[in-house]
């Protein structure tokens, strides 16, 4: 029954999308462009060298060897290998969807069981600095002061959101079978590193083509989710179907005393952030609080954008949704709530002043914000060259390989 469910509403609602196409061919067209924009611009070219170094990591064993330094401290806290801390901080500092192929890898190399890449999935797939200080606090809110508060509540709320999946089967000691070597250390972590560089005797050259060509494959993929979800969201805007859902939400938020207005900057936010914290910066009638928190929330939810190329990275796994999808309310909870007891600190007693009336320029600036600003700008002025560059060279090594086979 519910597989019949199913194929009614996904022919449903391909139909629609469909005749939406049809219908608004040229309001498609602009909403394709402004989604193969932000990938060409921003995604593709801050996100290509973490990939690339996250798949040499793993062909040199060094994820192997990072592991074991710190499962002292990861499994403790929570409950996965050492090797999750290299997820979690490539994860944090690349953006969503990072944190969710690189815990692939490690579950597909075995480094990883089901239960503990379901659990270090959960709270690794967040959003970059360089999006939240650059586009959202600086371009959007027009106040750099903005972008710490975010930031804190999305990165903690993040550690938070980790610290309680560890109990997300706590059973589950598949893992903890270890055999004890009576060696010392540094001579463990030397064999360590070693054994798992030599159980690929490829070349230096093929190696480094691999981790290009794999990195570029999973790029090109999550560009294509960004273009057709900015197509969505056009379309179900020009439908009607956006502005009466975001009605029917707007009356809940009446009776909770949150301005109506952000009802649909809200359900844009939850099919694609940067939209929505558009929207939310630019919503009329409401405090600047109530706009933080509403930006914190989409940002823990990541957007059906990010959520459909986690699954999709995931489905080549044996890992599981549910779990990742039940952390984005975990996320949300805790992100709303410190973004409300850390507005004070981190805001107002800053010298708080209204973010329309600021002008940001360097002297204002504190250095890491100012880094982000000016890393933002100019991946907006030659990130699609960048990126155009690389797809290049990944069809020149994907032909290479061709033509070897």
């Amino acid at each position: 029954m519910i597989d019949k469910v199913r194929t009614i509403l996904y022919t449903i609602s391909t139909i629609f999308l469909a005749l939406a196409i049809i219908i608004y061919p040229d309001d498609s067209f602009e909403a394709s462009i402004r989604g193969l924009n932000l990938w060409l611009e921003i995604v593709f070219p801050s996100l290509l060298p973490f990939f690339i170094v996250a798949e040499l990591l793993l062909a040199f064993g060094i994820v192997r060897l990072i592991g074991m330094l710190l499962e002292p401290l990861m499994r403790p806290l929570f409950n996965i290998p050492g090797a999750g801390g290299v997820v979690l901080g490539m994860g944090l500092a690349s953006g969503y969807p990072s944190g969710a192929k690189i815990s692939a890898r490690l579950r597909q190399e075995g480094v990883l069981t089901q239960t503990e890449a379901e659990r270090l999935v959960s709270f690794t797939n967040a959003s970059n600095p360089l999006f939240i200080f650059g586009a959202i606090s600086v371009g959007f809110f027009h106040d750099a002061k903005t972008g710490l508060l975010l930031a804190s509540s999305h990165y903690i709320g993040a550690v938070l959101v980790g610290l309680c999946m560890r109990f997300y089967k706590y059973k589950d000691y598949s893992y903890r079978e270890q055999r004890v070597i009576k060696t010392s250390f540094l001579r463990r972590a030397w064999s360590t590193l070693h054994h798992e560089r030599m159980k690929s005797k490829e070349p230096l050259g093929k190696i480094l083509g691999q981790a290009v060509s794999s990195s570029i494959q999973t790029l090109v993929l999550i560009g294509g989710f960004i273009v057709l979800f900015s197509v969505i969201n056009k379309l179900l805007f020009l439908t009607g179907v956006t502005t009466k859902v975001a009605a029917a939400i707007g009356q809940l938020f009446n009776v909770l005393s949150i301005p109506p207005d952000l009802s649909l900057p809200f359900i844009a936010g939850l099919f694609e952030i940067t939209l929505g914290a558009q929207m939310i910066s630019q919503t009329e009638h409401t405090t600047l609080l109530v706009q933080l928190v509403f930006v914190s929330a989409i940002l823990a939810f990541n957007g059906f954008s990010i959520q459909a190329q986690v699954a999709s990275i995931l489905s080549n796994t044996d890992i599981r949704f549910a779990p990742y999808f039940f952390a984005r309310i975990l996320h949300i909870f805790f992100s709303v709530w410190l973004t409300i007891i850390l507005f004070k600190p981190l805001y107002l007693n800053r010298n708080a002043y209204s973010p329309y009336d600021i002008t940001v320029d360097s002297e204002q600036q504190t250095l890491p914000t100012y880094f982000w600003m000016d890393l933002w700008q100019w991946l907006e002025q030659y990130g699609q060259w960048i990126s155009l560059g690389s797809l290049l060279i990944g069809c020149l090594i994907l032909f290479a390989q061709i033509k070897r086979a």
